[in-house]
């Protein structure tokens, strides 16, 4: 599929994220209804096949009918990251569009939103002569020298790289030898590209009071546990995936390993996965209020929803 035909994209997009547990998933399935909407999840670890109970993935009766993306695209032990993310969820999108479909992205992970709706900056290319050139530098001369040399002809980037970052302090001196332009320029020039990437967004933020979010966080824990973690993760390990890959060190599944490996009780793994996935919903609320544009609505009054979108949608 050519994306060049399908980006910029002029179609209104509706993007409804929030916290873990809030509930985004029931509403996100009566907006899809509503409006035509198939949904793109922002899950970075729905993403995995038979990873079902510890992600609160939705079920095949839950989505009643409304196509899903980006669920379910990798297994357990591929390498996926943001950039593999964002590549297909493009391809996602471009698709919906191209079949005259609305599109919702919709879940919680930050990094994966930002990567849809602004790009990640695009991976420079090395240059190892000029790299093992400052490398000898820096041994003969020092990290300070270095940096001194850094500061002449970058000094956005001299002035955020301590002395110490020599690793970066050396990329930084390599991309201006190695392109003519500072590191600083790159990621600029990135982000007025990417600007062009979607012309009309609406971002709904859904929350509540923190001591209500934390007893649903609480209350989906035993869910998620009644509903078989123990299970599904000795399952995985039974299947030949390995307990130190990045998808078992995830919240959920790193603490059930460590129940079944013995390092903790049970009594322990419930206490530390509750205060864990709290402290990442608060991490959440960190990412998110960095969101431009975002409207928070409170988890009670999320009937609103549906003018702000009728609204939207309609110019």
């Amino acid at each position: 599929m050519n994306h060049s035909e399908t980006f910029p994209v002029t179609e209104p997009v509706v993007v409804l994220i929030g916290p873990t547990a809030i509930g985004k998933t029931a509403l996100s399935i009566g907006l899809a209804q509503k409006f035509n909407f198939e949904i793109v999840s922002i899950d970075s670890m729905q993403v995995y096949r038979h990873m079902n109970i510890g992600t609160a993935k939705i079920s095949e009766e839950e989505k009643q009918g409304v196509p899903h993306h980006m669920i379910d695209v990798a297994d357990p032990d591929e390498d996926f990251n943001t950039g593999t993310f964002e590549r297909l969820a493009l391809q996602s999108i471009a698709d919906i569009l191209n079949r005259k479909k609305r599109v919702l992205l919709t879940g919680g992970t930050g990094m994966y939103l930002r990567s849809v709706l602004s790009g990640l900056s695009r991976e420079l290319p090395g240059f190892p002569e000029i790299r093992e050139e400052l490398q000898r530098y820096l041994l003969e001369h020092g990290n300070d020298a270095l940096h001194e040399v850094l500061s002449k002809y970058d000094c956005i980037s001299a002035k955020r790289l301590h002395p110490n970052d020599t690793q970066r302090v050396v990329r930084a001196l390599e991309i201006f030898r190695g392109t003519g332009k500072t590191w600083a320029s790159h990621i600029e020039d990135h982000k007025t590209a990417a600007t062009d990437r979607f012309k009309k967004v609406l971002k709904i933020g859904l929350t509540c009071e923190r001591r209500n979010l934390y007893e649903q966080i609480k209350k989906r824990t035993h869910i998620m546990l009644d509903n078989g973690l123990e299970e599904e993760v000795r399952g995985l390990l039974a299947a030949g995936f390995s307990p130190r890959l990045k998808s078992m060190q995830s919240i959920g599944y790193r603490h059930m390993l460590n129940f079944i490996q013995g390092e903790w009780s049970r009594d322990e793994m419930i206490e530390n996965l509750v205060r864990d996935t709290r402290r990442y919903a608060k991490r959440q609320y960190t990412w998110f209020n960095k969101e431009t544009d975002l409207l928070w609505l409170e988890k009670k009054e999320q009937k609103n929803a549906y003018g702000l979108i009728a609204s939207f949608l309609n110019g």
